[in-house]
């Protein structure tokens, strides 16, 4: 039952090219970016990954982006990411672009063994019916288009059917774990997190506070061990290292 693993690097050393990875985090809250950067040090590419966004200023997933190891992204926002968008234009990255509430749902829906579900979101747009640009072409054409997607109607409103996700391995960040991986999150670094941890199988927690079995109130409990598979006790340095992706400030008035 102790899933606490010695280091990033021994928690991602079995991550191969073309592996699919689940990863939390919105913006900069609660993004694993301890793993990210192991993963990154193993070398592999041709990554599909499953985030919110893909990283921001040289944080999180844009470190896999720029250095052009990530080959498919299904996400909700690409922001201010400009590589994100060069890449996507210039042709060298698909992307799936999906409603924020419907990806969140998809992953947990997937983590939870159900294949699909029906979803007013996206209805009578190119998300139900199809030909939204996954990858361009080098000269600027749509070389992959999204395919229609099946809709019904229940009770005289019109739903799209949407697929759950599972992912080969996940990526998170929580605030404090026990070595049976039951995790706590901080606030919004909540976001993300549990539902990508749900949907990976398997799944890598890097926690800032380790605790033992039975410190954790269960009621206090956000995802139960039964989703993670291993955990990665960051060092204090690791744990504080918090980036702030626009800093807003004021004079305080004399």
């Amino acid at each position: 039952m102790d899933k606490v693993v010695a280091s990033a690097a021994e928690a991602v050393a079995d991550v191969p090219d073309g592996a699919s990875l689940a990863v939390g985090g919105f913006g900069l809250s609660g993004v694993p970016n301890t793993l990210i950067q192991a993963v990154f040090d193993t070398g592999v590419g041709r990554l599909g990954v499953v985030s919110n966004n893909c990283g921001a200023m040289d944080c999180g997933l844009a470190v896999l982006l720029s250095a052009g190891r990530i080959a498919r992204v299904t996400g909700s926002y690409i922001g201010a990411n400009k590589e994100f968008a060069r890449q996507y234009l210039a042709g060298e990255l698909e992307v799936e672009l999906i409603p924020q509430g419907t990806l969140s749902e998809r992953l947990r829906a997937g983590g939870c063994g159900i294949p699909a579900f029906f979803t007013p979101a996206g209805v009578g747009t190119q998300v139900a019916d199809g030909g939204l640009p996954w990858r361009y072409d080098r000269t600027g054409g749509v070389s992959v288009a999204s395919p229609r997607k099946e809709t019904r109607v229940f009770d005289g409103v019109e739903y799209v059917l949407e697929r759950g996700i599972t992912t080969d391995f996940a990526l998170v960040r929580a605030a404090k774990g026990d070595r049976h991986g039951n995790l706590v999150f901080n606030k919004s670094s909540r976001n993300f997190n549990p539902l990508a941890a749900m949907a990976g199988r398997i799944t890598i927690a890097e926690v800032e506070e380790l605790v033992e079995p039975g410190e954790i109130d269960p009621d206090q409990v956000h995802l139960p061990g039964i989703f993670v598979q291993r955990v990665v006790a960051l060092t204090p340095e690791q744990a504080v290292d918090k980036k702030i992706e626009k800093r807003t400030t004021r004079e305080v008035s004399a």
